[in-house]
């Protein structure tokens, strides 16, 4: 077995299988997709793709690019995609300084960022990637006091607030467009699993009730409140044309 294989595994506590990676949360992902997809262009590069549920969601694009660096969930992601002419899937090792040949309008990169000890590093490896003048668009874990056993299990190295973010954004030399807290209610509960020591694992019967459940409340907050906190932040970070003054500047 390579280095590289269970990578997935050990990243999401999940199996790269067609069935059963895992307790399935539609709501949540489509959740996630709708705060996501306004910030891309017409041609996107997903790093972490997984099994490729939230990638599935876009249509009308122009190129689309899943990518893990996990060879088993690259050739499951090659099988589910096989139909779509406009997707291409690929191996992608951030670790060993992947990036893509052709660039595209918008990376986007759901819980990865946090595995990576130097995280201005990784930006600016991403945003080797993205066309100047495009998005790379971020969905990381929040807040330090939300970090417990499932964080240490999986591998992240920290949690961010969005002023951590926008910090890591500055150092790599990126705009920031946006940067704020989402899915209040998820982090109100994570918080106090942490608390009770049993934020370990997601459990099928948990994560099933909270997508049927708490997501649509969730929606809800997101439209009536501005959002304090959350189990996760949302970033936009902009990649600068060349010779525009950046975040490092």
């Amino acid at each position: 077995m390579s280095a590289d294989e269970g990578a997935f595994a050990r990243a999401t506590g999940r199996t790269a299988e067609r069935e059963d990676g895992g307790p399935d949360k539609p709501r949540y992902r489509r959740y996630q997709y709708d705060l996501i997809a306004p910030h891309c262009g017409r041609s996107v590069l997903e790093v972490g793709a997984g099994l490729g549920e939230f990638a599935a969601q876009f249509t009308g694009l122009d190129r689309l690019v899943v990518t893990d660096v996990d060879p088993d969930a690259v050739a499951l992601l090659k099988e589910r995609f096989a139909s779509a002419p406009e997707v291409e899937a690929m191996q992608f090792d951030l670790s060993s300084g992947a990036q893509l040949e052709r660039p595209v309008e918008t990376v986007i990169a759901i819980n990865v960022l946090e595995h990576f000890e130097d995280d201005a590093a990784i930006l600016t490896l991403l945003a080797g990637s993205v066309a100047p003048g495009g998005t790379i668009v971020l969905w990381v874990p929040a807040y330090m006091s939300l970090y417990g056993e499932f964080d240490r299990k999986v591998g992240h190295f920290r949690r961010y607030t969005p002023a951590t973010l926008r910090d890591a954004a500055r150092r790599a030399g990126l705009g920031v467009t946006l940067a704020r807290p989402v899915n209040l209610l998820g982090g109100l509960a994570w918080w106090a699993a942490v608390r009770m020591g049993k934020a370990g694992s997601p459990k099928a019967g948990a994560v099933g009730l909270y997508d049927k459940v708490i997501v649509p409340v969730t929606r809800v907050l997101d439209r009536v409140l501005p959002i304090p906190f959350g189990q996760s932040v949302l970033g936009v970070l902009r990649v600068p044309h060349d010779g525009e003054r950046t975040g490092r500047d």
